[in-house]
């Protein structure tokens, strides 16, 4: 017995010398970036990093304590270490990225990255204002695959005449949703979920999405909150469940939709998704709107939402009521456009674009009036599309007739 017990003991001491000698071979191997930091007790939100960051940031502790990545285990170091190509410096010990850009997150989020850079909230959001000077060529030639001619453009003419300060505050506040970073990533998903809080339940509130998508150009939030859908949510919002897992995601934690309902949750069937492109059948935004590439399909994704609380039969009379709306303003665009480019062809109007107060009003007409119109349609706003759409359209194309007749006499003169 005692042999027995020697020879336990032994193999014991054997196995446990074995494991501790390829433990130091594994840590040899591992990067110095790695190996060089704090232990991850450190770094949550109970240890060296909230030593400090609770008396200089106290609010980010708050945040994080409150996020999901606390209950999944992410600390701090996970999402602030360096990926490759970004910027690092030495912070207390720490190596941390000198800023934090989609790849950081795409770690673990990989998927929903690749869904994301296939939508126009990546490339196409930034080279609206930019143009396509910023990206590189296999940024450019991902993104013309998708949405061809929305990247490969020149910048802006209007952010340009508006200048520097005016577009960097302004037009990039929202558009940067979609800049290159200097990593080779684009975008931030802080834009939508908040850095710390990393907030499901933010993402899929309405007025997030209103931050940008907002005024009169694309006036989504103020329609949303107008149409039944968005009485029925301001009414019952404290009784839905925003912070469910999107694999989880049921009509009981939302029973009536909010934008990411229709845009990017999974729902009776559907897969979630980050390309907020994916359910839309209409250019809308243009100023003769056409379908998209792959109208039929999109329009069956988004249909497919709308069967969630509807009949197929509502949806499809719903759907049908707002291309007759897209098809009539395209007609109105269409006729105001011919005057002006008859205007332009008589010397009436300069080639340059945005120097005469009548190029403001012809650029109001489709980028204000006609595009409320046509969002108001599909998104349920009877206001948006009949007095600030349809009315505005009807009585700027009456006083284009007048000045265009005016303009003409006065050469007879």
């Amino acid at each position: 017995m005692e042999m027995d017990s020697f020879k336990s003991v032994f193999i014991a001491l054997v196995i446990a010398g074995a494991l501790i000698v390829g433990a130091f071979f594994l840590q040899a191997q591992r990067p110095t970036l790695e190996t060089q930091q704090p232990q991850p007790e450190l770094v949550t939100a109970t240890g060296e990093c909230a030593a400090c960051h609770r008396r200089e940031t106290p609010a980010i502790v708050a945040e994080y304590e409150r996020s999901t990545h606390v209950k999944e285990g992410t600390n701090c170091l996970d999402c602030h270490r360096p990926q490759d190509g970004q910027e690092s410096f030495d912070h207390r010990g720490f190596t941390l990225a000198k800023s934090l850009t989609s790849k950081n997150c795409s770690q673990c989020h990989a998927e929903e990255n690749r869904q994301f850079l296939r939508s126009r909230h990546a490339a196409p959001a930034w080279a609206a204002v930019q143009g396509s000077t910023d990206f590189t060529e296999e940024q450019i030639e991902f993104a013309e695959k998708y949405h061809e001619g929305a990247v490969k453009r020149p910048a802006n003419r209007l952010a340009q005449l508006e200048g520097q300060a005016a577009t960097e505050v302004g037009c990039q506040g929202c558009h940067s949703i979609g800049k290159p970073n200097p990593d080779g990533s684009i975008g931030s998903c802080t834009e939508c979920h908040a850095r710390h809080e990393t907030s499901l339940k933010l993402a899929r509130m309405p007025r997030t999405c209103g931050q940008c998508h907002m005024g009169p150009d694309h006036a989504q939030i103020e329609i949303f909150e107008e149409s039944k859908h968005g009485v029925l949510f301001n009414a019952n919002k404290d009784l839905y469940n925003l912070d469910v897992d999107p694999e989880n995601l049921t009509v009981e934690d939302m029973p009536s939709p909010t934008c990411t309902t229709c845009h990017m949750s999974g729902q009776g069937g559907l897969a979630s998704t980050h390309n907020v492109s994916e359910r839309l059948s209409w250019y809308l935004f243009a100023p003769i709107s056409e379908k998209r590439p792959n109208y039929a399909q999109n329009q069956a994704e988004m249909k497919r939402a709308c069967n969630n609380c509807h009949t197929a039969e509502h949806t499809n009379e719903y759907f049908a009521d707002a291309e007759r709306v897209v098809r009539a303003t395209n007609e109105k665009v269409g006729n105001y456009m011919a005057i002006v480019d008859s205007l332009r062809a008589e010397g009436y109007l300069t080639p340059e674009p945005f120097d005469e107060p009548l190029e403001f009003e012809i650029f109001d007409y489709w980028h204000y009036y006609g595009r409320t119109a046509k969002h108001g349609a599909f998104m349920g706003g009877p206001d948006y599309v009949q007095w600030h759409g349809n009315y505005e359209l009807l009585a700027r194309f009456v006083e284009l007739k007048e000045k265009a007749k005016e303009l003409r006499s006065h050469e007879s003169d």
